[in-house]
């Protein structure tokens, strides 16, 4: 009997936090609620999401859902960041629904980390 709350998906991403540290010079977006903070950082040449990294204080569930959010839209276009969702993030993971609050914190945060990213380019194109 296995009495680990936190399925293979949650140890992968939490034991093997790849994206974690930050995005030298890079574009910073930080959100915090819930006693969480989630700071995302990434680097951007010609609308690509070149480097995405990421700071957490929080719980196993939401240090693997930010390490799967990166993992998922590095190298992908900038205008891609409006399809991200939750749902299959929570799904993937297996995060109980009561802590559904805590990775809508991501969710804001990429909604953040977005606008950050089209006032840069707006203001400096690649």
């Amino acid at each position: 009997m296995n009495n680990n709350p936190y399925n293979p998906a949650v140890r992968d991403c939490f034991g093997s936090p790849d994206h974690a540290g930050t995005a030298a010079g890079g574009i910073v977006a930080f959100f915090e609620d819930q006693g969480m903070r989630i700071r995302l950082s990434a680097n951007v040449r010609n609308s690509i999401i070149t480097e995405l990294r990421f700071l957490v204080w929080g719980c196993p569930h939401v240090i693997a859902a930010t390490e799967t959010f990166c993992r998922q839209f590095e190298g992908r276009p900038v205008a891609e960041l409006e399809l991200f969702e939750t749902d299959q993030i929570m799904q993937d993971l297996a995060v109980p629904v009561e802590k559904t609050g805590r990775i809508l914190v991501l969710e804001d945060t990429v909604r953040s980390l977005r606008a950050a990213i089209q006032d840069r380019l707006l203001s400096k194109p690649d």
